[in-house]
């Protein structure tokens, strides 16, 4: 399964990829060039600036790089006289290419900057990085290095041709639902645009789809910012930092995406990197004819720096509680006997088991109710019906009511609770939520933590489970002003140490054929769960403004992000996660219909999401609708191996009235066309070149749900016309005649 997952990785790498770009390398009096047939790279010998001039028209001009120094200051590439330029044939795990190394001192300096650039042969991409080394064997100490700086100062900025730009501005994590936000340049006049994507950003034209992507390939240690300025020139952004050291505060005066809870909802600054020499984190960046197969690229990038798990057979399909029970039980409708019953309808969907075993997941259980007895006899009734049970933990976070920690141990653990907990500034207990009844976030490098995750593993096992859900992971990430391990110095350091570890306990004591889904999370690192959830909770509901419902968690809202995000299934994880599905309602929300339920169903297939349910099957009607819907054979055959989709209209704005389309090539080809607008049809032309389907050939259009034919496409047809009315969704499968 490695292997293959291997070959799909190196064939994304490859889509789109119609050139050899042969490398060359120019030494010329004032600078030096290399470059391919997709970019070049120019150096200047004077400044040490670097301009990159790509193939779709994306210019990066007088590009640095800075260190800053928690003593001796900030250390600019342009703070130097001589600019020293080699080049080096490279191979690492990537692949094989070219490395253009820039040194930049001088006499007046005891710090020596160092920028790497590599261009791979075959591929459209480079790698960059930056490096800072003390000249006087001491140790230098930062928590801000920036590989990338493209300043006002030195005459920087970034071009991208095309009539419509977006920038394409991503949260720290999904918690929140502050989702992906795709930001115009200001009207004239107003004030400029500026933000901070975390991670990665793409800047691309709306139509076209040509443009630019950047991100960290490091995530290990910092904390990765892209700090931007749009220019008052359309197109134009004079200001972009990409920064290893990124920490923001959450602002409740803010919108969610925009400042209020997108960032990284630090209350401590970043922490320190101490050493003769200091790294900054490894940038992606790749300018293409279009952004879909560079994000591609980015993902399947990651996946072959860092890793990534593999998922043999079938996905699988889940029931979980949390739809019907809410948190900790509280409500009191399922336990337990509504579980079995649960248990017993599933068992009669004959087409929703047929390909994998329904996996029963208790959400959030107050122990109290669901002890780990309780969860073994559910799973042995749910045995004897063709089932598997999940399992819920939270690994980094303790949710308990305020102050009610003090003298208690961890469960499982030899420590007290007070030992583990992260630390602000003034050593109060940070709260990663707060209340009364509130969460505190804990250090994932404290051996505590490795006894309660061992504790809650052997809780599963003994059940029997083969899910694990696992939530509030954002929690230890947090940059805290103390540690138990002082050689762990940053939040996203003992993040990814406490997953890392995390992983090897659930593969020594359950086997390593246990389903790991992310729930609250950061989106990197990637490599120690199978899926990860696209957003924060999703009740189903049309948009976010409706009425009786929550103002958030709406499909459309979720679909909006996941347009955007579909490539990091097949790259970074085997699947996505766009939570349960109801039949009916979410716990007290208003009943849904019908179109609503088949929308949220059609978009969980475009973003090739594991397919999950929360409904309660007691009730008449979310049976019926079960029946119709998670019965379904065709739907039950997609999930079985579900892939996401190819945007062909992105999301765009903040308005709900989005209409968005997706495709997936193949033998059968599928087209979904989403209409959020209440009022307005959607009908959309799409061309079958861009379906990847042949003009002579003769095929047959059908609607996806009931089979039944809507059209035929003729020999030397050129496009396809598809209609959504006003609140609904299409999806059709295009097949040759026989």
């Amino acid at each position: 399964m490695e292997i293959k997952l291997r070959y799909w990785i190196l064939l994304i790498l490859s889509l789109g990829v119609n050139f050899c770009p042969a490398q060359s390398v120019k030494k010329m009096t004032d600078s030096v060039v290399i470059s391919n047939s997709n970019v070049s790279v120019s150096v200047s010998k004077r400044t040490g600036l670097i301009n990159y001039r790509f193939k779709n028209g994306v210019r990066i001009n007088n590009a640095g790089a800075y260190v800053i120094d928690v003593v001796a200051g900030r250390f600019a590439t342009t703070d130097y006289r001589i600019h020293q330029i080699s080049t080096a044939v490279i191979h690492d795990k990537i692949g094989s290419g070219l490395r253009l190394t820039i040194q930049h001192r001088d006499s007046q300096h005891a710090v020596t900057l160092v920028q790497h650039l590599t261009l791979y042969h075959a591929t459209p991409y480079l790698i960059i990085n930056a490096e800072a080394t003390a000249g006087d064997k001491s140790n230098l100490q930062s928590r801000e290095i920036c590989p990338l700086a493209v300043l006002p100062s030195s005459g920087g900025k970034l071009t991208l041709a095309g009539n419509d730009p977006r920038i394409l501005d991503a949260p720290f994590d999904n918690d929140n639902w502050a989702g992906v936000v795709q930001r115009s340049w200001a009207k004239p006049g107003a004030v400029a645009v500026f933000g901070v994507s975390y991670d990665f950003v793409a800047v691309y034209d709306r139509f076209t789809f040509s443009g630019l992507v950047l991100g960290s390939i490091s995530h290990d240690f910092w904390k990765t910012g892209i700090f931007y300025r749009a220019a008052a020139k359309k197109g134009t952004i004079d200001s972009l930092k990409v920064t290893g050291g990124a920490v923001t505060p959450d602002n409740k005066a803010l919108p969610a995406a925009y400042g209020g809870y997108d960032g990284t909802h630090d209350l401590v600054e970043h922490g320190t990197t101490i050493g003769q020499v200091i790294s900054s984190p490894d940038i992606f960046l790749s300018a293409s004819a279009d952004i879909r197969k560079s994000l591609n690229e980015y993902g399947a990038v990651n996946a072959l720096a860092n890793g990534c798990l593999a998922w043999e057979g079938p996905a699988p399909v889940y029931w979980n509680s949390f739809g019907v029970e809410n948190v900790l039980g509280a409500s009191g409708i399922m336990m337990p006997d509504g579980v079995k019953q649960t248990s017993d309808f599933l068992h009669t969907l004959k087409n929703l088991s047929r390909n994998s075993k329904p996996v029963l997941s208790i959400d959030s259980y107050d122990q109290k109710i669901y002890s780990t007895e309780v969860l073994k006899s559910l799973g042995e009734y749910a045995g004897a019906n063709g089932q598997q049970m999940g399992f819920y933990f939270i690994p980094f976070a303790l949710w308990t009511w305020k102050d009610a920690y003090e003298g208690k141990k961890l469960q499982g653990a030899d420590y007290l609770i007070s030992d583990v907990l992260l630390r602000d500034n003034k050593h109060q207990p940070i709260l990663y939520k707060d209340g009364k009844f509130c969460c505190y976030a804990m250090d994932p490098s404290h051996p505590a933590i490795r006894q309660y995750v061992i504790y809650q593993l052997k809780k599963a096992k003994a059940i029997n489970a083969k899910f694990l859900k696992i939530d509030f992971l954002t929690a230890g990430t947090l940059e805290s002003s103390v540690r138990y391990d002082a050689s762990v110095r940053t939040g996203m350091q003992a993040y990814n140490k406490g997953m890392k570890e995390l992983k090897l306990l659930v593969d020594s004591v359950m086997g390593k054929n246990i389903l790991i889904t992310a729930a609250i999370s950061p989106l990197f690192p990637s490599q120690f769960t199978h899926t990860r959830f696209n957003s924060t909770d999703v009740y189903s509901h049309l948009r976010d403004d409706q009425k009786g419902f929550p103002h958030y968690g709406s499909t459309e809202a979720s679909l909006a992000t996941g347009s955007h995000m579909g490539w990091v299934q097949g790259t970074l994880y085997p699947f996505t996660n766009m939570d349960v599905t109801v039949m009916k309602r979410f716990q007290k929300n208003p009943i849904l219909s019908d179109t609503e339920i088949k929308i949220r169903l059609y978009a969980l297939m475009v973003m090739g999401s594991i397919l999950g349910d929360g409904s309660d099957f007691r009730d008449s009607l979310a049976a019926e609708r079960a029946k119709k819907f998670l019965d379904n054979e065709r739907i039950s055959d997609f999930f079985s191996r579900p892939k996401a989709f190819i945007p062909l209209r992105f999301a765009d704005g903040d308005s709900p009235d989005q209409q968005m389309s997706f495709h997936l090539p193949g033998k059968v080809c599928y087209v979904a066309l989403f209409n959020f607008d209440m009022k307005k049809a959607f009908y959309q032309n799409i061309s079958l070149s861009k379906l990847r389907l042949a003009k002579d050939k003769v095929y047959v259009v059908k609607d996806f749900l009931t089979g039944k034919v809507l059209s035929t496409i003729k020999k030397g047809q050129f496009q396809l016309r598809l209609t959504s009315g006003p609140a609904d969704a299409q999806m059709v499968t295009i097949s040759p005649e026989i």
